[in-house]
Order: structure tokens, then C-alpha cells, then sequence
């Protein structure tokens, strides 16, 4: 039986990446690197999790020699262009630069009024979510979310179950009993690895990945209802 939904949150609950790749460009620029993210390059990217692990990765490969530096100095320096970064995308998320995708709210609303148990489960920081959930839906906006896992709580970043198995645990359920809604390849192998039959919603970004072992990939959440959960779960 259907007792839960567990949401990813950038790219599945919002189409945030165009407004995190902006941002990691404004970081590099703030600290006086000429790096510079363009579409092509962020999707690519997209298959490292993690901001702070996606600049390290591109650092490696534009300056393959970069463990000849003082490690300590390389972390530093990533934590700095980090947290520029997040400062930047909550300034962009507060000036209405992203939105939570089609159907979303209406989801979350009507699973809530239903009393299916919700949960978050993400890679990205407690910063990040605040600012979008904070901004979509008000400042009650955790209200509606029983479990929160984040980068904080859940350092292994996905495709490694470590944030869904958490989430699991906290909520004190089955995966066979609960949904997950994904929107890249990463998510949704972490999703499996945890059990979990999962939902995926592509975006621009990450529609170009594999996603075979989906219960379903659609375009958004547009239409669908909790009926059609249930449906699709009990199948």
C-alpha cells in the first residue's frame, strides 16, 4: 500500500539547474577564475553530485596537475567558490528566478490532504531547499515534509542510497510501500539501490540519461493525481 512520497528537490520539485549553473559562474568570478559552465558543460557535469564534488571534478580536469597544490588550500578554495555560490543562488531563488515545475504544488498539497506521509531527499544543502520551498510555498513550508534529508545529514552523495536509506529509516516504512520522484540517472539509481520504485520527470538538463528501471518517466507532474500513484504503485 502507498504510505509515502519522497522528492528529490533540484530538477524534480523546481527546474533549478539554469539558475545553480548562473550562480557557479558568478562564484568563479567573484574569486577570479575564468571558468566559465555554459549548458553543455553543466550537463555533463550533472553526473557528478554534489556542488562542491562537481567544481573539485572540473578543477581536475582543466588542471590535471592539481594535486601538486596543497590539498588543504584546494578544499579551502572549493568551499569558498561554494559558498559564493550559494549565496548567489539564494539571491536568484529569492528574486523569483525559479519556480516549482507544473503540477508540483498540487501534488504536494492534495498527497498532504490525503494524508500520505512526504518526505525530502536530496544531495543538495539545507540552504538551497529553504530558499526554494521557502519562496514556492511560504514560510510554513516544511509543514508538509514529516523527514528531511540533505547534503547536512547525508554526505554520500547519489547515485548512493545513503539519503534514501535515512529517509526510509526516519520515516519507519518499507520502500515497497512509498514513491520516489527523481529527474536524473543519478537520482534514480540511487532511488533503486534503496528499493524504491521511482518516478522520473526529466528536465533540458538531464533528459538525455538513462532511466531504464523507472516505474515511470513523464514530462512532469501536469495531470497526475494521487490516484494515479496509487495505480501505478500497485501494479
Amino acid at each position: 500500500m502507498l504510505n509515502a512520497l519522497i522528492f528529490d528537490v533540484d530538477g524534480t520539485l523546481a527546474d533549478t539547474e539554469s539558475a545553480h549553473r548562473a550562480a557557479f559562474n558568478q562564484a568563479f568570478a567573484e574569486v577570479g577564475r575564468d571558468w566559465v559552465w555554459d549548458e553543455d558543460t553543466y550537463k555533463k557535469l550533472l553526473e557528478v553530485s554534489g556542488g562542491k564534488e562537481r567544481i573539485l571534478h572540473y578543477w581536475q580536469q582543466v588542471q590535471p596537475d592539481i594535486k601538486a597544490i596543497n590539498n588543504s588550500g584546494v578544499q579551502d578554495t572549493v568551499e569558498r567558490m561554494h559558498e559564493l555560490k550559494t549565496a548567489a543562488y539564494e539571491r536568484a531563488v529569492q528574486d523569483g528566478a525559479v519556480q516549482l515545475r507544473t503540477g508540483v504544488l498540487r501534488m504536494i498539497d492534495a498527497a498532504h490532504k490525503e494524508g500520505l506521509r512526504l518526505a525530502i531527499a536530496t544531495t543538495t544543502s539545507p540552504v538551497n531547499i529553504s530558499a526554494l520551498l521557502r519562496a514556492a510555498i511560504g514560510p510554513d513550508w516544511a509543514h508538509y515534509f514529516q523527514v528531511i534529508e540533505d547534503a547536512s545529514t547525508a554526505p554520500i552523495k547519489k547515485p548512493n542510497p545513503q539519503v534514501y536509506m535515512q529517509t526510509l529509516r526516519r520515516l519507519g516504512l518499507r520502500a515497497a510501500d512509498c514513491l520516489a520522484f527523481e529527474d536524473s540517472a543519478n537520482g534514480l539509481k540511487a532511488a533503486m539501490a534503496a528499493g524504491l520504485p521511482t518516478i522520473i520527470t526529466p528536465n533540458s538538463f538531464t533528459e538525455h540519461q538513462d532511466f531504464t528501471g523507472a516505474l515511470r518517466v513523464l514530462p512532469s507532474l501536469q495531470g497526475v493525481t494521487v490516484a494515479h500513484l496509487r495505480e501505478w504503485h500497485g501494479r
